[in-house]
């Protein structure tokens, strides 16, 4: 369940319920030949909600993409790639030490149909700077134009816009308090992401799923889960 906050606005028959949603998303970008474990099919570019409810499928999706994320060639003192294509593929996520996540926290007012989306500066893994902005940060970039999603703190009210560089684009405002709430929501939903990913790299990547979960865990800025108990 990601983090919902609920307001009404007016009185009587004019009585608005606001609905505002705030999930963790990861963008992907699937490629047509990744045959190491099964994934969902997804539109390019999309965006993946992380929560305790996907499918197998899509947990492998995720995996896939945040390593992905991390598939860099070797530099500098690290070893070579291993030749096994498992191996291979894993081979960032598991020796880089900054790990990133395409995505970010994506918010929807479901009374507006308005939507912040993560933008490209922004990384999953920096999901945490949230909670410095809301507790005294006056501003927050998620990229550069052609779009930049902004999130302005002012007193105890939070705006977002979706496009700072267009005087006129839509935006969400809520109160701090609403944004601390939502901000646990979202850990939850991630909380409960790596809950699944751990069992399913137990099942599918078991020679590889403890330190996959812990690098999982390290992106997502939670602790790493505990150890498999020996049979």
């Amino acid at each position: 369940m990601p983090g919902v906050i609920q307001r009404r606005y007016g009185q009587g028959c004019g009585t608005l319920r606001r609905v505002i949603v705030m999930q963790p998303v990861l963008e992907i970008n699937t490629p047509e030949d990744f045959d190491l474990w099964p994934i969902a099919g997804a539109e390019p570019f999309a965006f993946l909600p992380l929560n305790g409810a996907l499918s197998p499928a899509e947990v492998g999706t995720a995996v896939m993409r945040i390593t992905a994320c991390n598939d860099i060639d070797p530099d500098g003192d690290r070893p070579p790639r291993p030749a096994d294509p498992l191996q291979s593929f894993l081979y960032g996520l598991l020796t880089f030490d900054h790990l990133y996540a395409a995505g970010g926290l994506r918010v929807t007012d479901h009374a507006t149909g308005v939507a912040f989306l993560p933008g490209c500066c922004d990384g999953l893994e920096d999901w945490r700077d949230w909670h410095v902005f809301a507790d005294g940060g006056g501003l927050l970039g998620f990229g550069h134009e052609p779009v930049s999603p902004v999130a302005e703190r002012f007193g105890d009210t939070v705006r977002l816009t979706v496009n700072a560089e267009h005087s006129g684009s839509p935006v969400i405002e809520l109160p701090v308090t609403g944004l601390r709430h939502l901000l646990a929501g979202a850990e939850r939903d991630l909380t409960d992401f790596l809950a699944l990913a751990t069992a399913w790299a137990r099942r599918r990547i078991p020679e590889h799923a403890g330190p996959v979960t812990a690098a999982l865990a390290r992106v997502l800025g939670l602790p790493a889960p505990a150890a498999a108990p020996k049979p």
